[in-house]
């Protein structure tokens, strides 16, 4: 049992609360700064477009923290691991979407064109690009949600409920569902945000929910390492590419 994933969702849903509780019962701001939207825009447009890059390049984000080793010329990620029977990298210790290609991820993956994605990152990607056009709309195009803005923000909250408790409510081995929870969480994220900055109004609330959307990001990957790991241990494989100094990795 990973405490650790266990602990991240329920402060992640203490905060989804807490979101709720603003977007229900707004408080009065006290004050508020012109450039306000801007900032708070600028600082979440960031985060949409490093969580994308990401999404896109994962396995260049585990080469910054000294998991991978040796990129071959087809792309694909080797882990210097050694495995129970040899001193050396056999054919399974290969990652495609940055999965392995056992067979055991094959729902976490799809193909496209003869190459290999990650569901939950592409959903991830393509929600996190439509974040991107919207939060640059809403913060320096005009765009605003009128009265909508209550609507706007209970569709946020279940969409990101939704989004970090895929692997853990709904079992389906479709990497649909997947790609469309990764991008829920993304969107979900994005529309709970403006919903509070439309009805509150405060930078402080604002940041908050900027805060949040970070934890909901982590919360996500922890749970999916855990959903790994519960994988892997009802696997039988001599060897493993998640097999790293006898310590499984979660990608």
């Amino acid at each position: 049992m990973d405490f650790s994933a266990i602990f991240m969702t329920c402060v992640s849903f203490f905060g989804l609360v807490l979101a709720g509780l603003l977007i229900i019962s707004p408080p009065v701001s006290q004050v508020d700064y012109i450039w306000r939207k801007p900032l708070v825009g600028s600082v979440f447009a960031l985060i949409c477009a490093l969580g994308s890059l990401a999404a896109v390049f994962p396995n260049a984000c585990l080469r910054g923290f000294g998991s991978v080793n040796k990129e071959s010329e087809s792309g694909l990620i080797h882990f210097g691991f050694r495995t129970r029977g040899s001193d050396s990298v056999s054919d399974s210790g290969v990652l495609r979407g940055h999965h392995p290609t056992c067979g055991v991820f094959s729902s976490h993956v799809f193909r496209v064109g003869g190459k290999v994605f990650c569901a939950t990152c592409s959903g991830l990607f393509l929600g996190g690009l439509l974040s991107l056009v919207g939060v640059v709309a809403y913060s320096f195009g005009g765009v605003t949600l009128r009265g909508g803005a209550l609507l706007v923000g209970f569709v946020g909250l279940t969409a990101v409920g939704v989004g970090l408790l895929q692997s853990v409510l709904i079992k389906v081995p479709r990497s649909l569902v997947r790609a469309l929870s990764g991008f829920m969480l993304a969107v979900g994220a994005f529309s709970v945000l403006v919903a509070v900055d439309t009805l509150v109004q405060d930078l402080s609330l604002d940041v908050f929910v900027v805060l949040l959307t970070l934890l909901w990001l982590m919360t996500r990957v922890s749970l999916s390492r855990w959903e790994h790991d519960g994988m892997c241990s009802k696997c039988d494989l001599v060897s493993c590419v998640l097999e790293v100094d006898d310590e499984k990795i979660g990608v």
